[in-house]
């Protein structure tokens, strides 16, 4: 199953396009005729795919957009999505000769363990400019409602280990003035509590 953001290019004019996918794909790795079939997905939601946005800030980069803005441009879209955070990382050779890292970040953001793989999604894409190639690589940590959506198709649904929900507490119940003290099978017998009144 391909994931795009326009299904439409996807496709192409009467499908034709996803037959030239399938057919490269079958000839790229061996399979027999009509052994593998191809089907296009509309992206669960733009601002929290980070191949969407890996795309999206490649096309800005080639239309010569500074670094700085586009970037921050996809980290505000990214927020503005109910991402819990974002991350994004462009290295190379951005304005002089001498190439460097520009991260920009927002929010929370898993870097290791389990957790990481579950609720962080990554894309990376390579940019070829003038003076040579930037990589850029996002990295959004998706809210749990997002990764619980996807959750059926990968088993039971993931929960955030650090997320502590403090549930309100139960109504306590009256408790009676005078207990039922009850002695194996002879019965209940009534414990009248000590009287305050001085004898």
């Amino acid at each position: 199953i391909t994931a795009g953001d326009f299904l439409f290019q996807v496709l192409g004019e009467k499908s034709r396009r996803i037959r030239e996918l399938t057919s490269v794909v079958q000839k790229r790795f061996g399979f027999p005729e009509n052994g593998v079939e191809l089907f296009a997905e509309r992206v669960f939601s733009r601002g929290l795919s980070a191949m969407a946005q890996c795309e999206s800030l490649k096309f800005k980069l080639t239309n010569g957009l500074a670094v700085r803005r586009a970037c921050y441009s996809i980290l505000r879209f990214v927020m503005e999505s109910n991402a819990k955070g974002c991350e994004v990382r462009v290295a190379g050779k951005l304005r002089a000769q001498r190439a460097k890292v520009m991260k920009f970040r927002d929010g929370y953001m898993l870097k290791s363990g389990q957790q990481a793989k579950q609720f962080v999604d990554v894309a990376v894409r390579h940019v070829k400019m003038r003076q040579g190639v930037l990589g850029i690589a996002v990295s959004i940590m998706l809210p749990l409602d997002a990764v619980q959506a996807k959750a059926p198709k990968y088993g039971p649904r993931p929960m955030q280990p650090d997320v502590v929900i403090v549930h309100d507490p139960k109504e306590e119940e009256e408790v009676p003035a005078t207990p039922v003290v009850s002695h194996g099978t002879q019965g209940a017998i009534k414990a009248e509590l000590p009287s305050a009144t001085p004898q």
